[in-house]
């Protein structure tokens, strides 16, 4: 579970890095104005993709999350079934045996 937030982390983090080393570079490079804004036109076309890829990867990552958190719920359910039915099992003998001491 904590290598698929791990890898959650390292994507968003490239792409959140990514992005912001290309915004950088359109204010810290030494071009005119016109070639800014065509930088910065084509930096503008690309976030909508990545923002579906980061959008994509975090689904898939939420429905393993997701799957998993169930697997771990049902598993505890089984045992506190399991436990639930040993405890009404120990009354009922406890009962029997205190009924036949009478």
């Amino acid at each position: 579970m904590s290598e698929d937030k791990n890898k959650t982390a390292f994507i968003g983090g490239l792409l959140l890095g990514g992005s912001l080393g290309a915004i950088a570079s359109i204010f810290f490079t030494p071009r005119s104005g016109k070639e800014n804004r065509q930088m910065l036109k084509k930096t503008a076309q690309a976030l909508p993709e990545m923002a579906e890829d980061l959008s994509s990867t975090l689904k898939i990552n939420s429905n393993r999350l997701s799957a998993s958190a169930l697997d771990n719920w049902e598993h505890t359910l089984t045992r506190l079934k399991v436990a639930i039915a040993a405890g009404l099992e120990a009354s009922k003998e406890e009962t029997n045996q205190e009924e036949e001491e009478k």
